[in-house]
C-alpha cells in the first residue's frame, strides 16, 4: 500500500499533516478519516481501516487536527467548530487533486465531526461513525476535574491517555453548545454506526440515539468486546472489514477492465501486519481474504496459509468441474464436496524416480445423489481434468519483476 505524505492548510492558516494511503491498483473512490479526541491519524484503528480500504481500491486521507500529532497550531485554540472546518478543508484539498471524498469515517469525537461536516461536503455519499458520541459535549467528562480551571484561566492542561493536553475554553463552550440531531436527521447520506456495547468512554446509548435520529439508509453493527480505541488488532481488522464490505454497497467501485493477458484481473497481496505474517489478499474491490501462518510458525492463524490457498484452489476447481459436467449431462448429482490435504515431502525423503515430486495433494471427493456406478466413475475421472489439477501437475513459469 503506497502512502504519500500530504499537507493542507487548516482553518487557522496552519499546515496540517496527513497521510494519503493509496491502492496498489486503480483508485475506485476516496475516503476521509477523522481521528478520535486528542488522538492522531496514526492510531491503530485508523491505520488498519486505511489499509483495508486501500486494498479494496479506496484511497484514504487521514490527518491530524490542528495542534495534534504532526500538525501545526495549538490545540488549546481550537474548537469543535474548527474541527468541522478542518474536515471541510481536507475534503477540498482532496477535491483539488481530483479526488473528492465519497466516504467519511469518524472515530469517537471524529465521528461527531463527520456527522456535522457531511452536509458541507457535497461529494460525500456515505458516512461511518465508530464509537461516536451523539452529543459532542460528552467528551468533557474526560476532564471534569479541570473544567473550573479552564473556565477561570481560559485554558488548562489535563492528562488524557497518559499524555498532557491543553484544553481551551472555546473548545469546551463549542462542544457543549453543539447539537447533532438536525445534522443527523438531515444527513441525506447512507450511515453506518459502529459501536462496542462495553465501550466505557462513550456508552452504547450514544449509538442508539444517532441511529434513531438518522433516516434510512442506515445500518448498525456491534463491535462486541472491543474497547473505545479499538486497540486489539483483531477488533481493528473486523471494523475495517465491515466498513469495506458496507461501503461497496453505496459507492461506485466498478474496477476498470483488466490489462491484456490477465482475463481474471490481478490478485494483490500486501502486508496487513508487518510485525507478523498477516496479509491482505484482494481480487478487485469485492473479494478480500486474509492469508497468514499458524501460530507455531510465527503467525497469528487469522487466515489460510499459502498452501491452504493452493489446496482451496484445487478443491474449488475440482468441485466446479464435476458440477459443470454433471449439469451438462443432466445427471442427478445433488451435492459435491472435496477434502484436500497437502503434504510437503522434503527432497531427501523423495524416492529416486526422475518424476518424484516434493508436494503431494490428496483429494477426497464426496458425491451425493442417485448416481450409477458408471456415472460416479466418470465424475471421478472428470475430477482429474480440472484446470488447477492440470496446472499443479505440469510445470509452470513464474516471472518476477520489481514494481
Amino acid at each position: 500500500m503506497p502512502t504519500e505524505r500530504f499537507t493542507f492548510t487548516g482553518h487557522s492558516g496552519h499546515r496540517l499533516a496527513a497521510r494519503l494511503d493509496l491502492p496498489d491498483g486503480p483508485r475506485l473512490a476516496t475516503a476521509l478519516f477523522a481521528h478520535c479526541f486528542t488522538c492522531s491519524k496514526d492510531i491503530l484503528a485508523a491505520r488498519r481501516i486505511a489499509a483495508r480500504l486501500a486494498g479494496a481500491g479506496i484511497a484514504v486521507l487521514r490527518f491530524d487536527f490542528t495542534g495534534l500529532g504532526h500538525s501545526e497550531g495549538e490545540f488549546a485554540n481550537t474548537s469543535f467548530t474548527s474541527n468541522i472546518e478542518d474536515l471541510a478543508l481536507a475534503a477540498q484539498a482532496l477535491a483539488d487533486r481530483d479526488m473528492p471524498p465519497s466516504l467519511l469515517i469518524g472515530h469517537s469525537l471524529g465521528g461527531a465531526a463527520v456527522l456535522a461536516a457531511a452536509r458541507k461536503i457535497d461529494s460525500a455519499k456515505a458516512v461511518v461513525t465508530i464509537g461516536a458520541p451523539s452529543d459532542p459535549g460528552h467528551v468533557t467528562h474526560n476532564f471534569d476535574e479541570a473544567l473550573d480551571r479552564i473556565k477561570a484561566r481560559g485554558r488548562a492542561e489535563v492528562c488524557l491517555g497518559g499524555r498532557p493536553v491543553t484544553i481551551g475554553k472555546d473548545f469546551v463552550d463549542s462542544v457543549r453548545g453543539e447539537t447533532l440531531h438536525d445534522d443527523i436527521a438531515g444527513l441525506d447520506r447512507a450511515l453506518l454506526v459502529l459501536h462496542a456495547p462495553r465501550d466505557e468512554v462513550v456508552g452504547i446509548d450514544n449509538a442508539a440515539e444517532i441511529f434513531t435520529a438518522a433516516k434510512h439508509p442506515k445500518s448498525f453493527v456491534t463491535l462486541d468486546d472491543a474497547d473505545h480505541l479499538i486497540t486489539d488488532p483483531s477488533d481493528a481488522e473486523y471494523t475495517a472489514g465491515v466498513i469495506a464490505a458496507w461501503a461497496a454497497r453505496y459507492l461506485d467501485l466498478t474496477p476498470p477492465a483488466p490489462p491484456p493477458g490477465a482475463p481474471e484481473g490481478i490478485v494483490r497481496v500486501s502486508e496487513a501486519d508487518p510485525k507478523g505474517f498477516l496479509q491482505d489478499v484482494n481480487a478487485g474491490p469485492h473479494h478480500h481474504v486474509l492469508a497468514d501462518e499458524p501460530e507455531a510458525y510465527g503467525g497469528t492463524d487469522r487466515g489460510l496459509s499459502p498452501y491452504g490457498f493452493l489446496s482451496a484452489g484445487l478443491g474449488a476447481c475440482t468441485s466446479m468441474t464435476i458440477r459443470m459436467y454433471a449439469r451438462r449431462k443432466g445427471w442427478p448429482l445433488h451435492h459435491v464436496s472435496v477434502e484436500v490435504s497437502h503434504d510437503k515431502v522434503h527432497a531427501q525423503d523423495a524416492d529416486s524416480r526422475s518424476d518424484a515430486k516434493a508436494d503431494k495433494f490428496t483429494r477426497v471427493v464426496h458425491l451425493e445423489g442417485d448416481l450409477s456406478d458408471e456415472q460416479r466413475a466418470k465424475l471421478m475421472e472428470i475430477a482429474d481434468k480440472c484446470p488447477v489439477h492440470r496446472t499443479l501437475e505440469r510445470s509452470s513459469t513464474v516471472v518476477t519483476e520489481e514494481g
